[in-house]
């Protein structure tokens, strides 16, 4: 008992500390934000969308705001990010939803296998508008003041020692997914989903813990699965996964107006696109050069459609039906319009 008093008094004394380090800044009229994240300071999205951003962050508040960049889980491990920054541990922290199942299951639906938006730039686009749109949606973020979404393409399929080019090649793969649908879609295939932490993905590889995952480009390429994989399946239905910028609410009340409007200037529908776009899209090609280089480029391979097709019917309108399902008995009589305002503005 006193162990744990001790602990809680430690927490409580380092969240004072944060907060009177922040009133020190803003008085003397700059204002400083930390921002944790779980990638490398490294890595490719890191200097390509993250250090891009926060740079836009400062400059359209004319350099009012500063921003204390913790890369790495230096701050926070990406698991703890979300309570990092309802706690004002972090200021603004990129948080990775499918690390807490059911948490925000109105937002899950866009990480429905099989929706038919292609790119991250678009999955972004669509989860913005949904949260503007639904107010039952706003209402699972009430606890941080959301900046803006990403999501990534729909995830490929890579593999260390088995080939996939039909569903009968998925059935007894133990395959790492995210938490929700995603993991619905592997057992409707005839998989077995394991919730691994991405940055303990490499080891499991490495070891046969799994015999694959989805992952988007951006994945393959920072945290070099091509090292350890040797197979890679294209076009698959898979569904993309989210995740949000958010702010401690506490911090964003205590902003001056036009800063808070300065921060939404480069947030929103623009910034959600943004990352989507240079987070995700654009390592494409890097990645496929990191595979050629590693001379594993003849097994790229790319889902037929009418193979895609057999998927979707299999795996991802089930799910579909299942999470309107139990959205409906937990309340939400307008799941289906959510889940068909998701298909509708994939399609635009």
């Amino acid at each position: 008992m006193k162990k744990r008093l001790v602990k809680r008094c430690s927490v409580f004394f380092v969240a004072f500390m944060l907060v009177l380090v922040y009133a020190i800044s803003a008085e003397a009229g700059t204002i400083k934000l930390r921002f944790a994240q779980q990638n490398p300071e490294t890595g490719w999205s890191t200097q390509n969308a993250v250090e891009p951003w926060l740079r836009q962050l400062e400059e359209a508040t004319d350099g009012r705001v500063e921003i204390d960049a913790y890369h790495g889980q230096t701050l926070a491990r990406g698991r703890d990010m979300w309570e990092a920054v309802r706690m004002g541990i972090a200021d603004i922290a990129w948080c990775f939803h499918g690390y807490w199942p059911d948490m925000t299951p109105l937002a899950d639906v866009v990480s429905l296998p099989g929706l038919p938006f292609r790119t991250a730039e678009k999955g972004s686009e669509v989860l913005w508008k949904l949260y503007e749109k639904f107010p039952e949606i706003q209402e699972e973020f009430k606890d941080v003041k959301i900046l803006l979404f990403k999501t990534s393409e729909p995830y490929h399929l890579i593999t260390r020692n088995t080939p996939v080019k039909t569903m009968e090649d998925l059935r007894g793969l133990k395959l790492r997914m995210t938490g929700g649908p995603p993991t619905n879609m592997v057992r409707q295939l005839g998989g077995t989903p394991m919730l691994i932490p991405m940055p303990d993905c490499y080891m499991s590889l490495s070891q046969g813990v799994i015999d694959g995952m989805g992952a988007p480009w951006e994945a393959i390429h920072v945290w070099r699965f091509y090292e350890v994989v040797n197979y890679y399946t294209t076009n698959v239905p898979f569904p993309a996964v989210y995740f949000s910028i958010a702010m401690n609410k506490n911090t964003w009340n205590r902003l001056p107006e036009d800063i808070q409007e300065a921060i939404m200037s480069v947030s929103g529908l623009e910034g959600s696109k943004f990352w989507g776009k240079n987070f995700f899209d654009k390592m494409r090609d890097l990645a496929i050069d990191a595979i050629e280089k590693e001379g594993d480029a003849e097994n790229l391979h790319t889902l037929s459609e009418e193979e895609r097709q057999r998927w979707i019917e299999e795996g991802a309108e089930p799910v579909w039906e299942n999470w309107v399902r139990k959205m409906e008995n937990a309340g939400y009589d307008n799941a289906r319009e959510i889940l068909e305002a998701a298909i509708s503005l994939s399609k635009e």
